[in-house]
């Protein structure tokens, strides 16, 4: 009798699944067709233009269907530097986005937590940037550190520049640009995770006789850690793709272009489609696997 129950039951349930079945594949239906239209499909485009080769009459910018490999090859020839300097810069600008914008999170999570109208004040002026262009803002930044404007001038006064030294076109600038406008992105995430921090293990650190330093470095930022990787991953990714910053016209020169540049030149002026089309592939590559060792070391695998 039981065994019959337990089979009557189970006959009555599977049909209700299988019931199921189609109306879940009909609501995943617009979501799958937006990833196959504005995802797959590009990408697929990509992969073939990134493999073709010029016409056989020489005309610029037109290009036939082959499997020509070597377009790789002579783009990471070529353009290795600004590889290499893309990836540099948004490292150092992650880095120091980090720096500033725990101490910032940490002060709105934590500190304002007992004043709630502050506290979304706070928050609201870290979001501002975000009501403004992000060309308008590095323009801005690109006045506000040329060699005429009044705080490079007051630079010079102290004597803190060396002697025919330019802010704009330099290293220092297009990573101060990256990191301006990407500390948003980086104290977020962070914030996130420490507004829901428990207080009461920060205190039983103390009672636990740690000291601050301590008790910040072995439960603070440990119990931080979904929100850093988080954060760093959102500024590490576009900052490495970025050409605004580094462009002569904003805040970079010749000397400072990162692959965005190399990309946005090969695509825009010299119409070397299958030479962007590779590099945009190989930067996409190379971000995903540093992004997957960057969060498998980190112990967050569920991120990815």
């Amino acid at each position: 009798m039981a065994f019959g129950a337990f089979a009557g039951t189970a006959t009555t349930v599977e049909p209700a699944v299988r019931r199921r079945s189609p109306i879940a594949l009909f609501l995943l239906l617009p979501g799958i067709l937006y990833l196959g239209l504005f995802f797959i499909a590009p990408l697929f485009s990509l992969v073939l233009t990134s493999v073709q080769a010029p016409s056989e009459f020489g005309d610029i910018g037109v290009y036939e269907t082959a499997f020509r490999w070597e377009n790789y090859t002579t783009v990471l020839g070529t353009y290795w530097p600004h590889i290499v300097r893309s990836f540099g810069y948004a490292a150092v600008a992650t880095l120091v986005a980090l720096l500033f914008s725990f101490p910032i999170a940490y002060f709105i999570g934590v500190t304002l937590r007992r004043f709630p109208l502050v506290q979304a004040l706070a928050l609201t002026l870290v979001i501002a940037p975000f009501f403004i262009s992000f060309l308008l803002r590095t323009l801005a930044w690109k006045q506000l550190l040329s060699d005429e404007s009044d705080f490079v001038s007051f630079l010079n006064t102290l004597q803190l520049l060396p002697e025919g030294a330019h802010v704009t076109g330099t290293a220092f600038s297009v990573i101060f640009g990256l990191t301006y406008n990407f500390i948003p992105f980086m104290t977020l995430p962070i914030y996130t995770s420490l507004e829901k921090l428990d207080l009461r293990y920060v205190e039983a650190g103390g009672d636990l006789y740690a000291s601050p330093a301590s008790t910040f470095f072995r439960v603070t930022v440990p119990l931080a850690a979904p929100g850093i990787v988080s954060g760093m991953l959102l500024t590490f990714i576009p900052a490495a793709g970025d050409y605004i910053n580094a462009s002569r016209d904003f805040l970079g020169s010749t000397e400072t272009a990162m692959i965005g540049n190399v990309i946005e030149a090969n695509f825009l002026v010299l119409q070397n489609y299958p030479a962007a089309a590779a590099l945009s592939l190989i930067l996409m590559a190379a971000i995903l696997i540093l992004v997957s060792i960057y969060v498998k070391r980190s112990g967050t695998d569920d991120l990815i």
